[in-house]
């Protein structure tokens, strides 16, 4: 095989395996786009520390007195 022919073959292979690499790439995110279903991770807060979060947030205004003693009252009652 001359010089020309097997630069020309390495670049029809190199043009080969970025087409399929394309064409894997097209695939996964495809196949990730297919379902509704909505993955939410676990998250394990202590009660303590929900306490906690919830003066904070009646502190700095985010929830009214009222607000707080509600939410404060429905959390220790999920202890009960």
């Amino acid at each position: 095989m001359a010089a020309p022919d097997k630069e020309r073959d390495r670049e029809s292979a190199m043009k080969a395996i970025a087409a399929g690499l394309a064409a894997a790439m097209v695939a996964a995110g495809v196949a990730g786009c297919g379902g509704n279903e909505v993955v939410r991770p676990t998250v394990s807060v202590s009660v303590g520390q929900q306490l906690i979060d919830l003066k904070r947030a009646r502190d700095s205004g985010a929830l009214t007195q009222r607000e707080y003693e509600s939410q404060k009252a429905q959390l220790i009652k999920g202890v009960e």
